[in-house]
């Protein structure tokens, strides 16, 4: 008699396809719960979508205003916080602009800014994290090492303050100073005296 044939090789193909799809469905999910962490939040605060401005004055107006009820009224304001309790608070007043080596001209206009950290978290301050608004309600970024005396990019700690210039390009009457906490965090304003 003679040998047996050999068997036929198996194939790892369907078990190659199936890790596959099971990878792909974890990464679905994991994304999942990721949007989920990053854009979930309160019920109440993506419902509402008013926040608390740095004088502690809600954004939302009043309901009964939306609503149609009991005639005109003037919108809601809540005082929730005082601009010292707030968390992190910003000073700012116009200042000279302090041309540095690398000014390209003196067409800027600086604001002299004072952030201070009443939080009992570290904050983060770089000079990219502020706007100026100017009177027009024209939003300028920060030019970078334009004026001698730019916000310095640091660390700040619970009870820590720093003072340096925003300087944006151009001429213009500065009206507030916007400070974000990070790239996405909660903005800050505070006008400019």
């Amino acid at each position: 008699m003679g040998a047996a044939a050999p068997a036929p090789k198996k194939s790892n193909t369907g078990k190659i396809v199936s890790f596959s799809c099971l990878g792909i469905v974890a990464l679905v999910i994991v994304f999942a719960i990721g949007g989920a962490i990053v854009f979930g939040g309160d019920e109440n605060e993506s419902s509402s979508g008013s926040k608390p401005t740095a004088t502690g004055r809600s954004t939302e107006p009043d309901k009964a205003k939306a609503t149609g009820t009991d005639g005109p009224q003037k919108e809601k304001t809540t005082a929730t916080a005082t601009p010292a309790d707030a968390p992190v608070t910003i000073a700012a007043r116009k200042a000279a602009f302090k041309k540095s080596v690398i000014a390209d001209g003196s067409d800027y206009t600086s604001v002299e800014v004072t952030v201070t950290n009443n939080s009992g978290d570290d904050i983060d301050v770089n000079p990219l994290y502020f706007s100026v608004t100017d009177a027009n309600g024209s939003k300028h970024t920060a030019e970078l090492g334009v004026d001698e005396n730019q916000m310095g990019t640091v660390h700040l700690g619970p009870g820590e303050n720093i003072t340096g210039t925003i300087t944006g390009k151009g001429q213009f009457d500065s009206k507030y100073v916007t400070y974000t906490d990070g790239l996405l965090g909660d903005s800050v304003r505070g006008d400019v005296s």
